[in-house]
């Protein structure tokens, strides 16, 4: 895991979360943390062809999924399929612990037939955007215990293929009770149409954008735009941009020496005034105070 990433998630230009892996040549990052408001980790809409699996350990918090809210409380698990979109978020004040798996499904391709009887039918099942394993599951324990087995085998590879394995039995019978197993449903067009907007504005962050061109790079109306922003981040597509800036500001205080001048012009923002009002709006704190805490924080753990 490369630790100038922690609490970050990075995305390429579609979108999509490079995720932190534990180690570049196997595809799985497992990791003990927690979740507070105004945290750069939450609230972040992204996706990614690996699968997602929080655990809470303490207290109580929420994924968005697709725009759907799943209320997560202690001992429940949610499963994040492939391709979703999906952020995690505080309900309260006190926030979150949790244990958090992301693995690339390939792990389990131990031949082209478990491919196609027990990897696809999960990966690319439309009805499965997610599961979620609570106290009325009496799979939930099971689960729960194989997400915290997880955590001191972490960096090998062998053991964590085999508790993957073992936690995708669960998610397979998961599945077939609720009846999602086989049916078939064509690609959710409302949900493309809204990563080619997710795309434009990663790539395009930089410079002055308007509503009129985040929702002429999809081809669609601005009402249109709006509606499906606030389907899936909750968010109007304004607020997404400058949300999206500001995180971007936080990288550069966390990872850089450069001056606010010279973060403001890299992030898109007219002057630093505006960026530093963007910020604390999301992030609670001005960005040199923000670069403080982090400089602390980095200290601490080395």
């Amino acid at each position: 895991m490369n630790r100038e990433k922690m609490g970050l998630i990075v995305k390429r230009d579609d979108g999509s979360e490079i995720v932190n892996y534990d180690d570049p040549q196997f595809p799985s990052y497992v990791f003990e943390g927690w979740v507070k408001p105004k945290v750069t980790w939450e609230r972040v809409p992204h996706f990614h062809e690996d699968i997602e699996m929080c655990t809470v350990t303490k207290g109580k918090m929420a994924y968005s999924v697709n725009g759907k809210t799943i209320m997560l409380h202690e001992g429940d698990t949610i499963f994040i399929n492939s391709n979703q979109i999906h952020y995690s978020m505080c309900i309260d004040e006190e926030g979150a612990r949790y244990v958090i798996f992301i693995a690339d499904p390939g792990i389990l391709n131990s031949s082209v037939a478990v491919e196609m009887q027990a990897i696809r039918p999960i990966i690319e099942n439309k009805d499965l955007p997610y599961l979620r394993f609570r106290d009325i599951d009496e799979m939930t324990e099971e689960v729960y215990r194989l997400m915290h087995s997880l955590l001191p085998v972490r960096h090998c590879a062998f053991e964590v293929t085999k508790q993957f394995f073992q936690i995708w039995n669960l998610i397979i019978k998961r599945s077939e009770i609720i009846g999602a197993l086989g049916r078939e449903e064509a690609p959710d067009a409302k949900m493309q149409t809204f990563k080619t907007m997710m795309a434009f504005i990663s790539n395009e962050y930089q410079r002055p954008l308007t509503l009129d061109e985040i929702a002429g790079s999809a081809n669609i109306s601005k009402s249109l735009c709006n509606l499906l922003f606030n389907q899936y981040v909750s968010e109007s597509p304004v607020n997404y941009l400058l949300h999206f800036r500001a995180r971007k500001v936080a990288e550069y205080l966390r990872s850089s020496n450069l001056n606010m001048t010279e973060i403001a012009t890299l992030c898109g923002f007219t002057g630093t005034s505006y960026m530093s009002e963007t910020f604390k709006k999301f992030f609670g704190s001005a960005p040199r105070d923000y670069r403080k805490q982090w400089a602390a924080i980095t200290t601490s753990v080395k």
